[in-house]
Order: structure tokens, then sequence, then C-alpha cells
């Protein structure tokens, strides 16, 4: 297993937290940033407890996250940069930290999103919380640059080993706040969080997060997707909750169930259109493969289309990225 490999599973970790090995990470960190090691250890449950915690922390002191995490980080990267010039630090972080960047971070966000929409309800905690949330160390979610000083730097080596560890962490003068991993984390074959039947993210104390295809969607939404029909699905005033019930329905299963009508037909299929309010026409050029199946059928498929494209064959060219007059295929598929 790659450098990146390795890392990539530490950031989609799930499970109980190795604690001991979190806390001496923690102790090595302090002292590598040439601190004195927390005299506390308090354990959270999810990044929802974790900063609550942090921020009823009594007689903790400053919060010293900038010397363990944010100074260390950026001189052992000027070191490396250096060290390997800007060409050579350009390769170096594509094939390293970048590779993971995009989902850890995007993850990162929606759990602090998340956080702060459950206390929504609160808005004077809300607006504490969102504070205490700058303070935080991301554990597993530090993957990414973590990636690119992998075996490089010893001085990191205490922010590794609580993101192999543990999750996000407080670190104060006095006293540290840890958070376990999430119990569970569901995400699609794009990185994406996903999960069409419960949480795609869920903590051990019931701190969860909702989404279809990256999209973060009420959990009471997602309960009532089994029973969609045309109609519930033209009655969401939410444009993207739409979007996501269409994608879940089938958009060739909610043409052919809604009494949408072919608009043009030429030799490439036909095209359809339907009008939803609020948001942009589904249209749909519906292709019949030329190839026949083993048993001797034809296969049907669906090409979603812009709703821009008049007929057929204009659609079907811009799946292949060519223009309608350029687009001369061979054979349908």
């Amino acid at each position: 297993m790659s450098d990146v490999d390795t890392w990539r599973a530490v950031a989609a970790a799930t499970g109980a937290a190795d604690r001991p090995a979190a806390e001496r990470g923690v102790r090595l960190a302090y002292r590598s940033a040439g601190l004195a090691e927390p005299e506390r250890v308090i354990w959270a449950e999810s990044p929802l407890a974790g900063a609550r915690a942090a921020r009823s922390l009594a007689d903790a002191g400053l919060s010293v996250r900038d010397e363990v995490r944010t100074y260390p980080w950026a001189e052992e990267r000027r070191r490396v940069h250096d060290a390997l010039g800007p060409a050579g630090w350009a390769e170096h972080w594509s094939a390293t930290g970048a590779r993971l960047w995009d989902t850890t971070r995007t993850l990162s966000e929606r759990i602090r999103t998340g956080v702060v929409e459950t206390l929504a309800g609160k808005p004077a905690e809300a607006a504490e919380i969102r504070t205490v949330l700058l303070d935080a160390v991301l554990g597993q979610h530090d993957a990414a640059w973590l990636a690119a000083f992998d075996g490089r730097s010893e001085r990191l080596e205490g922010l590794a080993e609580v993101a192999r560890h543990a999750g996000w962490w407080w670190p104060y003068e006095r006293a540290v706040v840890i958070c376990e991993r999430p119990a569970a984390l569901h995400r699609d074959e794009a990185g994406r969080l996903d999960r069409g039947d419960g949480p795609a993210v869920a903590y051990p104390d019931g701190f969860a997060l909702y989404a279809w295809r990256g999209m973060p969607v009420p959990a009471r939404f997602l309960a009532g997707l089994g029973d969609l029909t045309p109609g519930r699905i033209r009655a969401e005033a939410n444009a993207e909750l739409r979007r996501v019930m269409l994608e879940y329905y089938g958009y060739d299963r909610y043409l052919s169930e809604s009494g949408a009508q072919p608009v043009h037909r030429d030799e490439t299929g036909v095209l359809w259109r339907i009008a939803l309010e609020g948001d942009e026409d589904v249209v749909m050029v519906e292709v019949v493969n030329s190839t026949p199946e083993p048993d001797g059928t034809h296969r049907t498929y669906w090409l979603r289309v812009p709703p821009t494209a008049t007929t057929a064959k204009e659609g079907v060219a811009w799946t292949f990225g060519l223009e309608a007059e350029v687009y001369e295929p061979m054979r349908q598929t």
C-alpha cells in the first residue's frame, strides 16, 4: 500500500479510537512544539460533543493550536519546499496531498456546518461553537497534508500519530479534548457523502450527517424516498431536493409515469422534455442499442442532456462533446 493509500484509509477510518495511542501522539505533539504536556485529557464522542466540551473547559488556559499545528506545518512546508524547489514541491504535492485534498476538505467543512446546523435552534450557542471550531485540529481529516510529509518530518510525527488513531481534537495549555472517529462513513464512487437509507456520517453519540450524492439532505427527507410518486416530486418546492428525488426515482421512470410526450425524434433516438417549476427542464434522449443482447432484445438507454437541446441528435452529440453538425455515428448506440 502506498503512503497516499495509507493516509486515504486514515481519513476514512471508522470505529473506536485507539485512545492510548492518540494520547501518546498528543503528548509528543506538545513536546515537539516546546510545550508542557497537557494535565488533562477529555474524550468526546463527536465533533459536536468535542466543541461543547472545549467551550466549557475551566482553567484549561489558551488554545495552543498555532503552536502545535499551524506553525510547525508552515515551517516544515517551507523547509521541504526550499529543498525540492517550486517545481519539485508542486510535483510532490500533486503526487501526495493533492490526491486527498478535495475529499478530506469537503468532509471537514460538512462536519463543521453540520455541528452549527444542529444548534440552529440555539443561536447563542451556535455562535460560540462556530468560534470554538476554529481551534480544532482535524486529526484523521488532516490526512491530505500529513501524507505530503510522511517520512519527511519527525517534528510532525505527534500530529500524525493522533490522526492515525483518533478524530478531531482541541489543544489548550493545560487540557486537551479528543474526539472519537465516526462509527460509520458512506461515500459514492466519486468520494461524495452518499447514503439513501440512513446517515452518511454517524458518530457514536448520535451526531449524524445525511447526504445523497454529496448534497446535504434532512433525515426525514431520506425516509420518504421509498414512497415517491411523480406527483410528489412535482410538488416539492425545493429544487435541489426535487433533483435528488428525480435521481432516486429515475429520470426514465419519471418521464414514462408523468405523462411526458416526446418532442423530437430522428435517427439517433427520441428527445423527451418535461418542465419543472422553479428549475430547469428535464431533457432526456431515449436511445436503443443496435447491438442485440444475448436474448435477442435491444436495450434502451436514457441519456440526460442539457435543457438547451432541441433535437435528439444534438443531445446525443453533446454526450460526446460534439456539435450536432459534426456528429455522424457509424451506428446507433
